[in-house]
């Protein structure tokens, strides 16, 4: 950006204005701009185009940092977490009560962050409408050069329109830039959208090169999402071979034996903040980059505040003391090692014991994996009155039976400590430090081919994908049918806290409506009927036992789902400000009879 900058400081001009202009003259009254945003001047050559492409990413970093980042959102409407926050109503457990356009306005730490994906959508697409629309305007050094940028801005908007379609359904698909107010926008069709973006990646696939920066869009990136579309559309041949181009390709390999400077297990070693970027992995396909200092959130991720139980309160000893402390007070300061935790995200029974099949699977393992009963009680005032439990391994029960933790939803759980640590120098006690993270890695895309080999019936190459992943983890080979609960099983094992997994879920539900496939269940969907019935729903209730049984919180919410959260509300601020076009709302919401006929033509 060009920039016309005083070097004078406010105050010294302001000094200079009253001394010199007559009492009479205003002029000295009218602001002077201290720069002009000029876009024909400012996108000019490769780094200019390269700059809108780093607020593409930055745009994507924040699914994933600060309190109760976005993609916890995504988590809950799942089979895998709920929201854990008991001590007050407001965060999403009630999702029947709370998930409504109205509430899908807001965007705080405890709402869901519905409007975040909404808006930030929108503003991911903007950027990339930005490069794509200007592509011609500036100078390279090649065609390659030209083609490499547009090719990652196509991967961007193609992120973004994929994410919302599978949020949201059908909405505004602008392609272009946007550069005056407007307020004529119409939602199109999801499959209009779908085949478009498909389009933008077959060319961006060719275009696009592993050799580049992390952080930057890599060619297997391009066909990783374009594996997730071709699905999406039900192109199973071509999900295929976009996935195998990956898997067979020679850039990317999964990780098979400890690697990085921790060299302790692949698995721990394959999460640690200083090897995800490594030029030594070759697993990671797409990664956000965050950094100390890099100018991006204060005190990192807050990882550990979200994934990690409540333990510094409501446990006591056996002997009715309260037991745990996670200030820094302690002499055993237990917080320095496990994070101080909120119990925000609270796996499932699911998640925590359900698909746990093989006892060693290094995803669960003593040391990758934590339970309660690995911490212990370090609260000083046990030392003071010499309690014969202090720094004894914590337990629920008493021994007669009487439980000791008062709130086991948010205080009483285990987590994937190999993936959730992340040392933090910002904040004491400890929540969660910086640390790049994976937004497509190798092993999802093995499980993605698992999943189109699925769809077209090829179940013994489908079980032969996944089987790549589990026996990297340990894991002995599955040896029974595939089915999609497998495939989803082996996700939440390998992915929890990476995936998007309601997008997912719907993604997968999309299928089983568009196909009519039977599902393991035994049921059959259909597309006029997706928000009525749906897998996502049948899914979720069958193996989250929070919203099936209606569990109630201290708090007196209770938690609840229905099967039009297949799609998220469109936020009402958006609907109601585009005055002059018709933007849609989905069924089982309010505005939903106020519908129009989806445009088959993207804007």
């Amino acid at each position: 950006m060009r920039k016309n900058l005083s070097h004078i400081s406010l105050l010294a001009a302001l000094t200079a204005s009253v001394t010199i202009t007559p009492a009479c003259n205003k002029d000295w009254l009218t602001p002077k701009p201290l720069s002009f945003y000029e876009p024909d001047e400012t996108f000019i050559d490769a780094n200019a185009m390269r700059a809108a492409l780093v607020a593409c990413a930055r745009n994507a970093r924040i699914e994933y940092y600060g309190d109760n980042p976005p993609i916890l959102t995504e988590m809950l409407f799942s089979e895998v977490a709920v929201e854990g926050v008991t001590d007050k109503s407001g965060p999403p457990q009630d999702l029947n009560l709370l998930i409504t356009p109205d509430g899908a306005n807001e965007n705080s730490a405890d709402r869901a962050r519905i409007y975040h994906y909404w808006n930030e959508g929108y503003k991911g697409i903007k950027y990339a409408n930005t490069v794509i629309s200007r592509i011609d305007n500036a100078t390279y050094a090649s065609t390659a050069e030209r083609n490499a940028i547009l090719g990652a801005a196509y991967f961007h908007r193609a992120l973004r329109y994929y994410r919302l379609t599978m949020q949201f359904g059908d909405v505004p698909a602008p392609m272009k830039e946007v550069n005056v107010p407007r307020t004529d926008f119409y939602s199109v069709k999801r499959d209009v959208i779908l085949n478009y973006i498909k389009e933008n990646l077959d060319s961006a696939k060719g275009w696009v090169s592993d050799n580049v920066n992390r952080g930057e869009v890599t060619k297997g990136a391009v066909l990783h999402l374009l594996t997730k579309v071709n699905l999406a559309l039900g192109k199973f041949d071509d999900a295929i071979a976009s996935s195998s181009a990956i898997i067979n390709g020679g850039a990317y390999a999964l990780m098979r034996q400890p690697f990085g400077s921790t060299k302790k297990n692949v698995i721990w070693d394959l999460h640690r903040p200083e090897n995800k970027s490594l030029g030594e992995n070759k697993e990671g396909l797409f990664l956000v980059i965050d950094r100390f200092g890099d100018g991006g959130f204060d005190g990192g991720m807050r990882i550990m505040r979200q994934a990690v139980p409540f333990w510094g309160s409501n446990i006591n000893t056996p002997s009715g003391l309260k037991g745990t402390n996670d200030n820094t007070s302690p002499e055993f300061v237990q917080s320095n090692l496990y994070g101080r935790g909120i119990g925000r995200c609270r796996p499932t029974p699911y998640s925590l014991y359900e698909i746990w099949d093989d006892p060693n699977d290094l995803r669960h393992a003593k040391g990758n994996w934590m339970n309660m009963e690995d911490l212990v009680y370090n609260d000083p005032e046990l030392k003071k009155k010499n309690d014969p439990y202090y720094m004894k391994p914590l337990q629920l029960f008493n021994s007669s039976g009487g439980m000791l933790c008062t709130d086991t939803i948010r205080c009483w759980f285990g987590w994937p400590h190999y993936k959730i640590f992340i040392p933090d120098t910002e904040n004491s006690p400890m929540q969660g430090g910086h640390s790049d993270w994976y937004i497509f890695r190798l092993a999802e895309t093995y499980l993605l081919r698992a999943e189109a080999y699925y769809w077209k019936g090829q179940l013994g190459l489908a079980a032969d994908d996944l089987n790549q992943v589990r026996t990297r983890a340990g894991c002995a080979p599955f040896a029974g049918t595939v089915t999609i609960g497998t495939i989803l099983d082996e996700r939440a094992r390998e992915l929890y806290f990476e995936e998007p997994r309601k997008t997912e879920l719907t993604r997968i539900s999309l299928i089983f409506a568009r196909t009519g496939q039977p599902a393991y269940n035994g049921k059959s969907y259909s597309m006029d009927r997706f928000s009525d019935d749906n897998f996502f729903y049948d899914r979720i209730m069958e193996r989250n036992s929070f919203y099936r049984l209606g569990i109630v919180t201290n708090h007196g919410d209770k938690y609840t789902i229905s099967p039009y959260h297949v799609l998220w509300p469109v936020p009402a601020r958006s609907i109601q400000a585009n005055t002059t076009g018709v933007i849609n709302q989905n069924k089982g919401y309010t505005g939903f009879e106020r519908n129009e006929p989806a445009k088959d033509k993207v804007d």
